[in-house]
């Protein structure tokens, strides 16, 4: 084993070459990543399966994905400061263990309570894992391969997202063993174990010269806005709408105007904030926030009720409708291949609208076959709407990260970046909790109604995040002229 693997300091020759096991490392990293993704993934097609098992109210099936959503937002940004103080090796080891073992527990739950407590305890150990592969990566490879590096995540990643739900519904089909749904949660066990003995024997321990210290205080008011925010959307409906839930959200406003007064008196008072208050006058960031809260939560909220559709509505297989949901990813997978030839460096935010527009497009062709198909819905007659769908959703995550983080300076860069992936996972629980909300309201009335108003609710949001995305710089150096 090499120097770096056992945690000891990179010499000079080391810096230029790059660690000796740097592309076995990748692996280790992409394993927890592929881990992430589907377990963001399967619990879509999973829940209604959980919940006829497990019982519990329809909104079960909501809270196991807003509840690891919400969890990991919560965390990201101090799961990548922890891995700055005790070192990314360790931090990793910590978090896919702990991902592993609440894995464990999902797979042996016996309520309802119990698997979403389980859910939220996944969302922070991943929290805590996630983070660290970023400042891993750039610690081991040479800045020549770079590139190539980060360019491994587009076709794992791809891969995953349309094989992941295809998966997740042969595993509960098939019902292996008698394990049914658990085995979505099962099958972590080994990835876990794999990613846990690559990462003893294949990464090193990396930390900067200056980390940054804990803000927990303010971490605990973001955690307390998010969960006033997200509890009476998902909640509110089955309670009938009482006044508390008006009163929550109401209190979360408060809350994150405190938690904004709270980091700015910490950074005057010489400490580290969790989000540094400088980023808020940067347009590009404030802008992609906005947009990148408004269209998450259209993203992550489409995909659930398409698949609540199919299963509650249609009475479609697990399998089957892991199998509709197939376009959809290759689309998205397509447009990362397509904006990848630099089409995203040219065109910028005009590719954002062009993408927005084209999900558009799809949404309102599932629409129209809904009203057209007569007769039993076939997966066939989905694809032309769902292609455009994810193609779209692909044209406008392509260029929006580069876009949000290149007007950051170098000091923001971490904050900035934990900030933004923390608010897509904040809008993947919000697009669970509203437009879940939306279609089970309905769903009484029948699952045409029910969907149909939520492909609405859907283009609504697109909606917003169009205008939204005139916040944005026209290009990526737009942003980076402005911050200097």
């Amino acid at each position: 084993m090499s120097q770096l693997a056992t945690g000891e300091t990179r010499s000079a020759p080391l810096e230029a070459t790059g660690h000796r096991w740097r592309w076995l490392a990748l692996a280790v990293i992409l394993t927890a990543e592929v881990m992430d993704l589907l377990d963001v993934l399967i619990t879509n097609l999973a829940g209604p399966a959980i919940r006829a098992e497990l019982g519990g109210s329809a909104s079960l099936i909501q809270w196991l994905g807003a509840g690891y959503t919400l969890a990991m937002a919560v965390g990201l940004i101090t799961g990548g400061r922890l891995g700055d103080l005790y070192g990314r090796r360790r931090m990793f080891l910590i978090g896919v263990l702990g991902f592993t073992a609440a894995s464990a527990v999902c797979a042996v739950a016996t309520s309802p309570g119990m698997l979403i407590a389980a859910r939220v305890a996944q969302g922070l150990f991943g929290a805590v894992l996630l983070p660290q592969g970023l400042g891993i990566i750039k610690e081991v490879f040479p800045p020549q391969q770079l590139a190539a590096a980060f360019g491994a995540f587009g076709p794992v990643m791809g891969i995953a997202a349309v094989g992941g739900p295809i998966l997740a519904g042969w595993l509960v089909d098939a019902d292996l063993w008698g394990t049914g749904w658990r085995a979505i949660f099962l099958i972590n066990l080994p990835l876990g174990l794999l990613a846990t003995a690559g990462a003893l024997r294949f990464l090193p321990e990396s930390r900067p010269a200056h980390a940054s210290r804990l803000d927990l205080p303010g971490v605990g008011l973001g955690a307390v806005g998010a969960l006033l925010l997200v509890y009476p959307l998902v909640q509110g409906r089955e309670q009938g709408w009482p006044t508390w839930t008006y009163a929550m959200m109401a209190a979360a406003v408060l809350v994150f105007a405190a938690f904004g007064r709270y980091e700015v008196r910490r950074q005057r008072a010489g400490k580290d904030p969790l989000v540094v208050p400088s980023l808020f006058r940067r347009r590009a960031f404030t802008g992609g926030l906005v947009v990148g809260l408004a269209f998450f939560t259209g993203l992550t909220g489409f995909s659930l009720v398409f698949s609540l559709y199919l299963q509650l509505g249609l009475g479609w297989s697990p399998l089957r409708a892991g199998l509709a949901g197939m376009p959809q990813a290759i689309g998205m997978v397509l447009a990362f291949v397509v904006a990848g030839a630099g089409l995203a460096r040219r065109l910028g935010r005009t590719l954002i609208h062009v993408g927005l527009a084209v999900v558009v497009v799809g949404v309102a062709g599932m629409l129209l076959t809904l009203r057209l198909v007569d007769g039993e819905l076939t997966a066939w007659q989905l694809v032309p709407a769902l292609l455009p769908v994810g193609f779209g959703m692909g044209l406008v995550m392509a260029p929006f990260f580069d876009i949000v983080l290149s007007g950051v300076e170098e000091a923001e860069t971490g904050s900035a970046s934990g900030t933004l992936t923390a608010v897509q996972q904040l809008g993947g629980a919000l697009g669970v909790a509203l437009l879940g909300t939306v279609f089970f309201a309905e769903f009484p009335d029948g699952p045409g109604p029910a969907v149909r108003l939520t492909l609405w609710a859907e283009i609504g949001l697109l909606a917003l995040t169009f205008g939204a995305a005139f916040l944005l710089p026209r290009q990526a150096r737009e942003s980076a002229d402005a911050a200097h």
